[in-house]
């Protein structure tokens, strides 16, 4: 039972009516269009770490992974997805939502980048992106394509973990496909050898939210 807040001493009641309007925790921020390096892999203090670089607005922002949503509307809806062997990562049902590799007018221009790992610390010059999880209600996917030709990066479908090498240095944008609508969780790590030691250093697995709309 609350206790009425005359039956409390005067310092008690004041904290009792700050309880009471308390500001609620702080919604995860949603971007919905623009663009954004949804994996921005940072090398300094021999610690390697990942965050979203968040492009939307008129300045960059960097944001922990846990404090976004990303969203991906009905304009994402693909009901043409070709139905040969090729394309079949992205489902059997000619039906797939798509975040483009190209910039996109209302849609998130997602990609990542490694501009801030200098050269020479890993071995071959690289990092390796593992896709570990995902976690939706249908199949999760980055590609790239060239006309009529995919290039599967990441494809939850046949099997996990997924890796890409990427170079130091980099700057890529890629298709991000979903095959149904829903909200996915998708897991990945960033690991480097690092050049002087031999060493492997990892970002710990770090988890990416998306929002697919159908209506």
């Amino acid at each position: 039972m609350r206790t009425p807040l005359r039956l409390l001493g005067p310092l008690a009641a004041a904290a009792a009516l700050l309880g009471l309007v308390a500001s609620p925790a702080q919604a995860a921020t949603i971007l919905t269009s623009g663009h954004v390096d949804v994996i921005d892999v940072d090398y300094a203090g021999g610690a390697l770490t990942v965050n979203v670089l968040d492009g939307t607005g008129s300045t960059d922002v960097e944001r922990s992974p846990d404090d976004v949503t990303f969203r991906v509307p009905l304009a994402a809806k693909h009901t043409n997805v070709p139905t040969t062997p090729a394309w079949s990562f992205l489902g059997t049902g000619g039906t797939a939502w798509i975040l483009p590799q190209s910039q996109t007018s209302g849609l998130l221009w997602a990609g990542w980048n490694t501009t801030e790992v200098p050269t020479g610390v890993f071995q071959n010059n690289r990092v390796s992106f593992h896709l570990t999880g995902v976690s939706g209600p249908a199949g999760f996917s980055v590609y790239t394509a060239s006309g009529a030709t995919p290039t599967v990066l990441f494809d939850s479908g046949d099997g996990l973990p997924d890796t890409l090498g990427v170079n130091a240095g980099s700057h890529t944008h890629a298709n991000w496909g979903f095959d149904a609508p829903g909200t996915y969780t998708v897991t990945f790590d960033v690991t480097g050898v690092l050049s002087s030691t031999g060493t492997t250093v990892s970002s710990g697995p770090q988890q990416f939210t998306f929002q697919v709309l159908d209506s």
